[in-house]
């Protein structure tokens, strides 16, 4: 019982996307360690960032209910996986609310002790990263929410990190941040491609959407990662780090993606053949209950994407710091 239940919220709280915001993390802790910061006041500062990251995925799906039951159509044409598991009555509306502020409750338990530990700056990152985790809903429908992504998941969550641990804001770490984040709403809008449908019918003005159709967005997102990886070479050439550029050999796995997505626009039933870049695949059973396949691989993919690119860049780090 208490094993289905944590599976449920693991679910419902979309956990299988933490490898992108602990990868996120572990980039900004390296470079922070390497300069000489406290490694501990880094590791309070996961677990806080990991709570912050659940509660806004909850509160992303509380506030689209709040919008799609305003009309029974548009809970009957949404993607199949938006809002699921509460038109599935498998949890109430209530519920995601509550769920959502104990985990936002937790991070902010965490970052109190981190101002004490660090300094009065954790409160204005916090402050600004809880705006766009409560409000990141809303942000989507004003076209703003790749922006908000970006900013929470590039420079906050970054300079947050080298604050907490050196008590003191890095310009370096700044570039590689944005960087970073870019590949990090690379994953959000390869997200959004995929929910395209369902957020038409809640007027969300995402930045896919602002598109025509579905190819023309998908044009978009090789975009992000070109601009991510331009990022990495200026913070290459300004650090002389050149470990760093080894970070290309994701490409092959972006081609794929997009070429995945294309197929996608064209049919949303067919599943591609499950390979090893797909995995970790979560609670795999109970997504194919659901039938959710087609879905989840390609969200799987991009996400995986951003955690071997943040997993270069640390081996980067390792072998500038060794060799």
């Amino acid at each position: 019982m208490i094993k289905s239940k944590f599976e449920l919220w693991w679910n419902i709280s979309r956990a299988f996307a933490l490898p992108v915001t602990v990868m996120s993390w572990l980039v900004a802790f390296i470079y922070s360690v390497f300069c000489g910061g406290n490694a501990f006041y880094g590791l309070i500062a996961l677990v806080g960032i990991s709570f912050a990251h659940l509660a806004a995925n909850i509160f992303d799906d509380y506030f689209d209910y709040t919008v799609l039951c305003k009309d029974d159509k548009f809970l009957k044409s949404a993607q199949i996986c938006k809002c699921k598991f509460i038109t599935d009555g498998l949890v109430t509306h209530k519920q995601m609310l509550v769920a959502a502020l104990i985990c936002l409750f937790i991070a902010a338990c965490f970052g109190a002790l981190l101002t004490y530990l660090a300094g009065v700056g954790v409160i204005l990152i916090a402050a600004l990263a809880g705006v766009f985790i409560i409000f990141y809903s809303k942000f989507t429908f004003v076209g703003l929410g790749e922006l908000a992504v970006a900013i929470t998941y590039g420079p906050l969550l970054f300079e947050g990190v080298y604050y907490v641990m050196n008590r003191e804001f890095s310009l370096e770490l700044l570039i590689l941040a944005c960087g970073v984040s870019l590949f990090v709403v690379a994953f959000l809008y390869t997200h959004t491609i995929l929910d395209y449908d369902g957020d038409l019918c809640l007027y969300k003005k995402t930045l896919a959407c602002s598109f025509v159709n579905k190819d023309d967005a998908l044009k978009l997102l090789g975009w992000f990662y070109l601009s991510g990886y331009l990022f990495i070479i200026c913070f290459s050439y300004l650090t002389q780090l050149y470990w760093i550029l080894i970070s290309i050999l994701v490409l092959p796995l972006i081609f794929l993606l997009y070429k995945s997505l294309l197929l996608y626009n064209v049919d949303k039933t067919y599943v591609p053949e499950i390979s090893w870049w797909n995995y970790p695949l979560g609670n795999w059973q109970h997504i194919v209950k659901e039938g959710t396949q087609s879905f989840y691989l390609r969200l799987y993919l991009a996400r995986n994407i951003t955690t071997y690119f943040t997993v270069l860049v640390c081996v980067a780090f390792a072998l500038e710091k060794f060799f």
